[in-house]
């Protein structure tokens, strides 16, 4: 409670402000004048005490005759010491305060005192705008204490804004007051920045509290948690903020640090973001911090620009200058102040090391989930985004990561945040090459970007690379911040300060060498850092003065700078130059540059152990010791090892800045051999000993700590990467034999296994594509191997969510739904047991439909291979292309956007480089593949929409069809139409396409023909057969066949000479055939729908006409079926998806334990949901269906199917549950 007894006050200044004008804070000049959001009249409650205002104004000019601050901050005194006396005049205005506030009450007061409460609600919050206005002119103070000032103001401003005063919460409101009038005493200020960490928990605890406040009185029903307890009465969470406050304000008056638990009582609601993509270890790094007292102007310029209420302040930030100048180091001291404040925010780094994880494609779902994490209204809203969407979840899209997780739930969510939201993007520059980048500038530089809401902020940090400066240097509302252009004196101070603290207490440096030091650094912090690690006793024989004397003595080389020749120094006084110590350097950092992963010391000596040369198996440390001044991880060894600076990386990858230290990693065939020796070595069946398979490993409450005791740091790193170093070695056939052990046995279902329970299942389809490539360049021995690494690409696409879900169902809903005639189904179907079996419909041969391609948000209208077959681009009507790996199934950058109605048509160029597309804008545009931009104006003279284009095979022309019932030919280069337009069509055009040799275009059209061009004029009669309108034509690669898809629902093959059909229709699609295409080798045809979806099928025998594989897609239809009770004779529970009693579950009851005999739940105990999966009652998960089995399928009501053909399975052996395990017997 604050003291009543008199008191003087203590204000500072501002002395940034050179404005005579009076009332008008120093702020202002920073942007547009606006004095009446900047600096409004100062309202005074007449329950503040009037003493107040007269300690205040005594302190003020006590302080302002003893301060020694510059004469330029005298106009600024005179506006505080005016402001002072305004306010105590208005005190002195003011009728007394009503009785009942002057004894502070119960946390639920009588309901007369309650009504007089609220009648006076404003009053209460006097002090808290009284503390708003004049925190303004508090300066000479640290950045903390700013920082915490700022969030302080930002809870009173919610408070004052929404806070409606009542009964229940009248006593925490008394509190509030009384913190502000607290923070307001003469004590609290004159102390403010020894009791910074005090100050930023009283920051933390207030902004808690206004979000309850604001909460409760939105009159919204909620449950909080507290502790283990589930608690439904506000009153409580308001006497642990009240108790907090209070606390906290005594530990401040006692000038005390204790540990006071600041609790978030964050309303209980269903809010599951798990399966959100998340880049783990990119967040803050509080060992990075600026040594306290050093970045204080440039510290105060952030917090300012964060603090900023004017609604023009740019929103991003760019904080750049040259390797070792400390820009991460400040980066990290706003993420540690943002974390300790309470304030909303997050802090997402990239790091050289962390490159193979794509961390780009992750950015902002990670920012999302993190800032879900630390504000309630955020994550609620992000929740209602996300909700049962696991595309969106898992989207590497960052335009649509930024619009759906950033954008959108901060607009949902005005005015429930306390204080500007900031994000922090650190080290941008080591992303990896330009490309991986390229999407992330575009949409930092975007007008969308620019249109941020007025209270977010993005703080990026980075070295100016040429591609970043470009972006950067042309978006006006970036504001640029160079640390290459800070005052040598204030660098000087810093790095004096950082070097003294650093070189404390050893004996011959003293000032004189410290300076020497200072000098020496020119400006970069990091140099100052190696150079104090340098000069602490580290090494045999030598003292810190000797140390000290050859740092000295170092000059900059010809070719290398400073920083390099001190990099050179501690390798050369470690390392010498030849001999055993040599060898080993280079094979031990070898192995530290090649791992995909920094892993900490033990680990990479577990992995050296088993490397196939019996000389390498030695203690890491043997060298590494010799390099903590450039190498973290080494003194501490629980901690990875990592250069502790990007730029020791750069020196070691350079043979012209390392010499003879140049570290070669073009052969990783140790890391190969000692991956694969691991995995092979220690996987096991059910290693975290997984009790129930009705659980999903989120719901699994130990599991981190069972993947900690069971699976090793260096067995994990194996799983994630033994593929990649395989790959980065030449082939091999011992190499090749390990590699076909793991493939070629259970231990394949093993190495799954780990990585399901890691989160990283999608890792095995990128580690089985680089097995795959690697064999290809062997011999035709592992022809098996092969196999097997491709039918484990297609198992893993086929069965990712049941076990990115729940690791027991790789092995209870995985592998009972192998197709039959797949070598993998030999490998592993002979161990299992007691499981799921399907009587009727099985999968012989893996689903023709081998992906499908999701994230577009409205119907896809059109789609294309690349050259090489490796890419596909398709278009849809939410107006953007998006690009996609077909191996991998996954989206390639971002949309490419540009078009303002839907994109009708789109096509790569014959060199894969250069995309086309047409829209109905009525416009063609071309697009570079690479950097995902347009390229030149849109191709312009359709005078209705475009409904298809292509490239010629020289990639010279385009040829586009339109509604306008013509056809036109294009030059790439010159953006002009070449000769007339081609007519003949009745109706609108559709589809069109140029013949392989360039010399024929194809045409087709809503008047349901297909017609051929040579040389502007119609060849022959048109191709008919189609019923309806013709939506997709195209030339076969060998130019003698045109495939056409149509509105009938069929795909036709037409011969170009003859002008006939070639066999039968392919028949199959339930919906209006949109586009189709042929692969470049003429195995796979791609097709899409109405549905948004895009199946790649593998193409039809065009000899007898059938596509047997497009049958699949036809099968969505419903059989029809009569329904009854269960069948009979099942006892207990019947869990049956067959008409044969026989087949129902054993054991049911294991599933329906606890559920009350007259529950509704038990009509229906185990039913098919649409994500696929048969859950219990209470949402267990029983077995997943793979999409193509579950239309039709037999539902536990069936009694007949007409016609015959719904999927039946047979449980009567399955085992579920708890026994889950014993479906599988390991080493049969």
């Amino acid at each position: 409670m604050a003291r009543k007894q008199a008191k003087s006050h203590r204000f500072f200044g501002s002395r940034t402000s050179r404005n005579p004008t009076p009332n008008v804070p120093s702020e202002q000049s920073q942007g547009p004048s606006q004095p009446s959001a900047e600096a409004p009249p100062i309202p005074v409650s007449a329950n503040t005490d009037r003493k107040l205002f007269s300690r205040m104004g005594h302190l003020y000019h006590r302080w302002k005759q003893t301060r020694s601050d510059p004469p330029a901050t005298e106009i600024t005194d005179a506006i505080v010491g005016s402001q002072v006396n305004a306010a105590q005049q208005a005190m002195d205005d003011l009728k007394p305060i009503p009785k009942v506030f002057q004894t502070p009450i119960g946390l639920v007061g009588r309901a007369d005192a309650a009504v007089t409460m609220i009648q006076t609600a404003d009053s209460i919050l006097q002090p808290l705008k009284l503390f708003n206005s004049f925190v303004r002119t508090i300066s000479n103070v640290h950045p903390y204490v700013q920082f915490a000032l700022v969030i302080l103001t930002a809870a009173s401003q919610l408070l004052i804004d929404q806070a409606n005063l009542d009964s229940e919460v009248f006593g925490l409101l008394n509190t509030v007051k009384d913190v502000y009038e607290f923070l307001m005493e003469k004590d609290t200020i004159e102390n403010i920045d020894s009791m910074k960490g005090t100050l930023s928990k009283i920051s933390q605890e207030m902004s808690a509290t206004a979000l309850f406040v604001v909460k409760y009185c939105k009159k919204q029903n909620f449950f909080v948690r507290i502790g283990n307890n589930f608690i439904s009465d506000p009153q409580t969470v308001a006497r642990a903020h009240i108790k907090n406050l209070g606390d906290l304000m005594q530990q401040y008056r006692d000038r005390t640090m204790r540990d006071i638990q600041i609790n978030m009582y964050h309303v209980l609601e269903d809010l599951n973001l798990e399966g959100m993509t998340y880049a783990g270890g990119a967040g803050l790094n509080t060992t990075k911090v600026c040594l306290d007292g050093t970045r204080t102007e440039m510290l105060k310029d952030i917090t300012d620009w964060i603090a900023s209420r004017d609604v023009n302040v740019p929103r991003i930030l760019w904080l750049h200058g040259q390797a070792g100048r400390g820009k991460s180091a400040i980066a990290h001291t706003i993420g540690s102040w943002i974390q300790d404040t309470g304030a909303p925010g997050a802090c997402f780094c990239f790091a050289r090391d962390r490159q193979s994880e794509r961390r780009e494609e992750k950015i902002l779902t990670t920012i999302a989930r993190d800032l879900a994490d630390r504000d309630p209204a955020f994550r609620r809203a992000l929740s209602n985004i996300v909700s049962n969407n696991l595309a969106l979840k898992t989207t590497c899209d960052v335009v649509q990561q930024w619009k759906r997780f950033i954008v959108e739930p901060l607009s949902n969510i005005s005015g429930e945040i306390v204080g500007n939201v900031v994000v922090i993007i650190d080290a941008l520059d080591e992303s990896g090459p330009d490309t991986s980048r390229t999407h992330i500038l575009r949409l930092l530089t975007s007008a969308d970007a620019a249109g941020l809401p007025p209270n977010f902020r993005i703080l990026l940090t980075s070295r100016p690379l040429p591609d970043i400066v470009r972006a950067m240097a042309a978006a006006a509302h970036v504001k640029a911040t160079s640390l290459d252009d800070v005052p040598w004196e204030l660098a000087e101070r810093d790095i004096k300060l950082f070097v003294s603290k650093g070189l404390e207490g050893l004996p011959d440096i003293g000032m004189e060498e410290v300076q020497n030091i200072v000098n020496k650094s020119d400006g970069l912090f990091e140099w100052a850092r190696v150079a104090c690690e340098f000069i602490r006793p580290n090494r045999a024989g030598a003292t810190p003065k000797e140390n000290y004397d050859n740092l000295m003595a170092l000059e900059a080389e010809e070719g290398r700078t400073l920083l390099d020749t001190t990099y050179f120094t501690i390798l050369e006084i470690g390392i010498p130059r030849t001999g055993t110590r040599f060898k080993r350097y280079r094979s031990v950092m070898c192995q530290v540059v090649m791992t995909l992963e920094p892993l900490p010391m033990a680990a990479l000596n577990c992995i050296r152990e088993i490397f196939p040369n019996k000389q390498d198996h030695y203690d890491t440390n043997l060298i590494l010791e010799f390099m903590s001044p450039v190498l973290g991880g080494v003194v501490d060894r629980s901690s990875p090892v990592r250069p502790l600076h990007a730029s020791f990386y750069d020196f070691l990858m350079d043979p012209l800045r390392s010499g003879v230290y140049f570290i070669d990693t073009s052969d990783a065939k140790d890391l190969a051999f000692a991956t694969l020796q691991i995995v092979h070595d220690n996987l096991q069946f059910n290693i975290c000993d997984l009790e129930s398979s009705y659980l999903a490993n989120s719901e699994v409450s130990d599991l981190s700590e069972r993947i900690n005791k069971k699976i090793s740091h260096h067995l994990s790193y194996s799983c994630q990467f033994w593929a990649q170093h395989v790959e980065k070695t030449g082939f091999d056939l011992e190499l090749a034999g390990q590699v076909r052990d793991i493939v070629g046995s259970d231990k394949f279902l093993f190495w799954m296994e780990i990585l399901s329970l890691l989160g990283r299942v999608g890792k095995g389809v990128s580690a089985l594509a680089c097995v795959r490539r690697w064999l290809l360049k062997g011999n035709s021995d592992y022809e098996d191997t092969l196999r097997l690494a491709e039918d484990g690409i297609k198992f893993i696409e086929n069965f990712i969510s049941p076990m990115s879900c729940s690791t027991p169902h790789l092995y209870v809903s995985g592998l009972p739904f192998i197709p039959s005639n797949t070598l993998l189904s030999a490998v592993v179907m002979p161990k299992l047991h007691c499981s799921a079996r399907i009587h009727v419909g099985g999968m012989k041969t893996w689903p023709v439909e081998q992906l499908w391609l999701q994230g577009h948000t409205f119907a896809v209208t059109s789609i294309g291979f690349s050259p090489d077959g490796k890419r596909i681009v398709s278009g849809s009507k939410d107006k953007t292309m998006r690009v996609w790996d077909v191996e991998g199934g996954v989206q390639i950058g971002s949309p490419l956007q540009g078009h303002t109605e839907d994109i009708t048509s789109v096509g790569f160029s014959p060199d894969g480089k250069r995309i086309v597309s047409g829209s109905e804008d009525k416009t063609v545009r071309v697009w570079d593949v690479e950097g995902g931009v347009q390229i030149g104006s849109p191709l312009q003279g359709h005078t209705w929409h475009v409904t298809s284009v292509g490239f010629s095979s020289d990639g010279k022309r385009i040829v586009s069809g339109s509604k306008d019932k013509t056809v036109r030919v294009w030059n790439v280069e010159g953006g002009v139409q070449i000769g007339s337009p081609l007519e003949g069509h009745t109706s609108e055009v559709t589809s069109v396409g140029f013949s392989p040799d360039g010399k024929r275009i194809v045409s087709g059209s809503w008047d349901k023909t297909v017609r051929v061009w040579d040389g502007g004029v119609q060849i022959g009669s048109p191709l008919q057969g189609h019923t309806e309108y013709v939506t997709s034509v195209g030339f076969s690669p060998d130019g003698k066949r045109i495939v056409s898809g149509s509105g009938d629902k069929t795909v036709r093959v037409w011969n170009v000479e003859g002008g006939m059909q070639i066999g039968h229709l392919l028949e199959g699609h339930t919906r209006d055939v949109t586009s189709a295409a042929s692969s470049p080798d003429m195995e796979k045809i791609a097709s899409a729908t109405q549905h948004r979806n895009v199946g790649i099928w593998d193409a039809p025998s065009y000899q007898d006409g059938i596509s047997h594989q497009l049958d699949l897609v036809a099968s969505t239809s419903y059989s029809g079926f009569a329904t009854s009770s269960p069948a009979d004779g099942v006892k207990g529970h019947p869990i049956c998806f067959s008409p044969h009693p026989s087949h129902a579950l054993p054991d049911s009851d294991q599933l329906v334990h606890g559920v009350g005999l007259n529950d509704s739940m038990l009509v229906q105990p185990a039913k098919l949901q649409p994500d696929g999966w048969i859950r219990g009652p209470r949402g267990e998960l029983l077995l997943w269906i793979p999409p193509a089995l579950r239309n039709p399928f037999y539902s536990i009501w069936t009694t007949l199917v007409i016609p015959r053909g719904c999927v039946e399975l047979d449980l009567s052996q399955m085992v579920h549950g708890r026994e889950w395990w014993k479906c599988f017997k390991a080493g049969v």
